[in-house]
This record gives structure tokens, C-alpha cells and sequence, in this order.
């Protein structure tokens, strides 16, 4: 199995970008940014060789704390048995005071968390009034389902803090000023802050040192890892500070092969196997069956040929008898009606309109009768 393939930092170069990175910083800043005395955050951006196979979220200690003083921290601790919430509060303020832990400005126990803080607005307003959340290791797991999805869209998710260290106060400190670095199984980018642009150009490049190494060591792949690394603020373009050689790619391939399991060699061999046996089945000429689909098809295509070869007969028109005009049928309908109707005839076979035989009717009632 190969080796991680060491990331060497050219530190004058990281320095140099994180001046200019600073100096970009100062002429962006307005009167009013300066007066609230706020900073803006110095991150890394990591670029991998390849996509990881599992998810992984790293730990990173850094020499120079990026947080102030000032910076509001909420501890999520679990309920003690046999005590009320007030109780609990008041057990663990207690032991952080007894081991020298003075960063975290409130405590909310789990049962706390479940009742007080179960609207919408009250978890909002619990996400804007801290800027950071640890936990007690043993509820970390309990914790998504009551905080909602905003603390993680925002990235204030808690930090797990086991509570029952011999060196708490180390612990906490190391949780409190480090950073941390998600690796995702979704893209091969990913990002974590070293800094803020109050910090000086030594110190953050002090952290952007110990960041580098802490996640080559620490992340779940093999043979080369890094690809790009940029230094960016929430503003600026990101400023390369180290780009890895193409002849790591070769290493790459190598080290994928030597890392296959048993099961996936075996696999491979079989797909292997049957590719040279498709081959040769199509040198040799296939089965039986094939061979007599082969000659059905070679007899259509020369039967087709013959027939193309024929002569074909040319066709000679047929005169059918010309159809009389519709106009001519139209004149005889109205020809037919227009025709006077046939008077009656009488008995003498002389024809007589209805009017003269009206006349004679009245003529026979007049005459009177003779005696």
C-alpha cells in the first residue's frame, strides 16, 4: 500500500499571500466595518486528487487561537441523575471553575434544551445569541432532532467535548481557538478557517502551516491527497499557495490497484475472463447457432440482390372515360323545376285549367230546371 505523498509548503510564498490577502482587506473595509471592530475570516480551500469514499469530519489544532475573547459560548451538557435543571447548571459550573475552564459563558442542560428552546423563534434566537456550541460527548447524538436544521446550515453545529478529561481545560481550549474541516464523499473541495484578518501575516501563517499537516495526516485516503490549496477571505479571489505535480497521477493509479481488496481482484479477474472469451467466441466465429443466423442472413441479402437486378416493367396509363362536369347536373335540376305542369284532362281529351272548370261548376248551379 502506498504512502500519503507529503505536502511540502513554500512558507515565504503562504506569507507573502496572506500580505496581500490583508492589504486587499484593509482597502475594502468601510468606517463603519472598523468602528464595530469586526474581521473578516481567513480560510483554506483544499482541492483533492479524488473524491473520498466516507464522509469525515477533522480535528485541527492551531498554535494561534482565531477567536476573541469576547466570543459568546453555549456548553450543552446532559441532565445528572437525581437533579432538577438548576441543579445541573450549577453541578457543572462547578467543574469547569475547578479545572480552570473560563471561555464558556452559559450552560443549558439537555432537559433545558427539550422544553425551553422547542418553538422556532426560540431556537433562532438561541443561534444568534452565541457564536459557538459545545456538547457533552455522551448527548451529541440527541442533539440534531431538538437543534433543527439551521444550525448546521450555518455551520454552528456543537463541537462534542468529553466533560470527564483529566486535562478539561486543555481539551476545551484546543476545541475553543482550533478549527475543524469536514470532508464530504460529494466533491473533492472543502474548507476550514485558520484565521481573521486581525491576526498578523506570522501567525497565520503559523496556522496555515499546522492546518496542512494536521489534515494530510489525519484524512481517510491513500497516495496522493492534496491537489490545490487556496487561502481566500469572505470577499477575495482565492490565492494559490500550493499546486501539486502531474507526475502524481501515475502514483495515483498505482496506489487505487494496490488498494483493491481480495473480493474486488477477484471481481476484476472475472470481467477479464469473459471479455477474452467474448473475443475469442467472435474470432472463432460463435456457436452453432450463430454461425446458422450467419447463413440465413447472407441467403436474404443475395435474394434481395437478384431481385434488384431484374428489370422492373414500366407502367403504361389506362384511359378511364372523363367524368361530365357537376355544372351540367345542375342546369337539368333547374330545367326540370322551371317546366310548366301538365293542365287536366277532360273527358273529351281536350285540357282545361282549374279555372275554367271553377266557371262551369257555378254555370250548372244557376241554370234553373225545367219543368
Amino acid at each position: 500500500m502506498a504512502d500519503k505523498a507529503e505536502v511540502v509548503l513554500d512558507l515565504v510564498q503562504v506569507k507573502k499571500a496572506v500580505q496581500a490577502l490583508q492589504a486587499f482587506l484593509k482597502t475594502k473595509s468601510t468606517p463603519d466595518f472598523l468602528l464595530l471592530d469586526e474581521t473578516q475570516q481567513i480560510s483554506l480551500l483544499f482541492t483533492l486528487w479524488k473524491i473520498p469514499r466516507q464522509a469525515q469530519t477533522i480535528r485541527i489544532p492551531l498554535p494561534h487561537g482565531q477567536r476573541h475573547d469576547t466570543d459568546e459560548v453555549c456548553l450543552f451538557t446532559r441532565d445528572e441523575p437525581n437533579m432538577t435543571s438548576e441543579q445541573t447548571q450549577r453541578f457543572y459550573k462547578k467543574l469547569l471553575e475547578e479545572k480552570g475552564v473560563k471561555n464558556i459563558s452559559e450552560i443549558i442542560p439537555y432537559k433545558v434544551l427539550k422544553t425551553e428552546y422547542k418553538p422556532y423563534e426560540a431556537k433562532r434566537r438561541l443561534l444568534g445569541n452565541f457564536d459557538m456550541f459545545l456538547s457533552d460527548d455522551r448527548i451529541r447524538r440527541l442533539l440534531p432532532s431538538h437543534l433543527g436544521k439551521h444550525f448546521y446550515q450555518r455551520k454552528k453545529e456543537p463541537l462534542c467535548v468529553n466533560l470527564q478529561s483529566k486535562h478539561l481545560a486543555r481539551d476545551v481550549h484546543r476545541v475553543i481557538q482550533g478549527t475543524s474541516l469536514k470532508v464530504t464523499n460529494k466533491g473533492c473541495c472543502c474548507m476550514a478557517r485558520v484565521g481573521h484578518s486581525g491576526m498578523t501575516a506570522d501567525e497565520v501563517t503559523e496556522n496555515v502551516e499546522a492546518a496542512v499537516q494536521a489534515v494530510v495526516a489525519k484524512i481517510h485516503m491513500k497516495g496522493p491527497v492534496m491537489k490545490l490549496i487556496h487561502i481566500k477571505s469572505q470577499t477575495s479571489v482565492a490565492l494559490p499557495i500550493y499546486t501539486s505535480d502531474l507526475s502524481l497521477l501515475s502514483v495515483g493509479k498505482e496506489a487505487d490497484k494496490q488498494a483493491q481488496t481480495p473480493e474486488e481482484e477477484g471481481a476484476a479477474d472475472k470481467k477479464q475472463a469473459k471479455k477474452k472469451q467474448t473475443k475469442g467466441k467472435k474470432q472463432t466465429g460463435g456457436t452453432a447457432k450463430e454461425q446458422g443466423e450467419k447463413k440465413v442472413k447472407e441467403k436474404k441479402k443475395k435474394a434481395e440482390a437478384d431481385d434488384e437486378e431484374e428489370e422492373i416493367p414500366q407502367l403504361v396509363p389506362i384511359e378511364t372515360p372523363s367524368k361530365k362536369p357537376k355544372v351540367e347536373k345542375l342546369l337539368k335540376k333547374k330545367q326540370l323545376e322551371k317546366a310548366p305542369r301538365p293542365a287536366a284532362v277532360t273527358k273529351g281529351g281536350k285540357t282545361q285549367g282549374k279555372r275554367t272548370q271553377k266557371a262551369d261548376a257555378r254555370a250548372k248551379r244557376k241554370v234553373p230546371k225545367v219543368k
